[in-house]
């Protein structure tokens, strides 16, 4: 797929922006929303299995599934 994109260059050449359509412009926004939300999650799990390496190490009482639920 093509998109047509057009550059535009300061006097001496050099590349300052580029243009491309709105519809274009919209699908790398939602593709960029999408990988953001992804490195979230991966960032939250990674967190997550950080957590839980820290309460399997550690001594003293563990807080249940069910004494967790019940303090809700």
């Amino acid at each position: 797929m093509k998109v047509a994109l057009q550059y535009l260059s300061d006097m001496d050449g050099n590349t300052q922006a580029v243009q491309l359509p709105i519809a274009e412009w919209e699908k790398v926004l939602n593709k960029l929303k999408k990988y953001e939300q992804a490195l979230k999650l991966k960032s939250d799990l990674k967190e997550a299995f950080e957590q839980v390496a820290l309460l399997k190490n550690s001594s003293g009482h563990k807080q249940t599934l069910n004494e967790f639920l019940s303090e809700i």
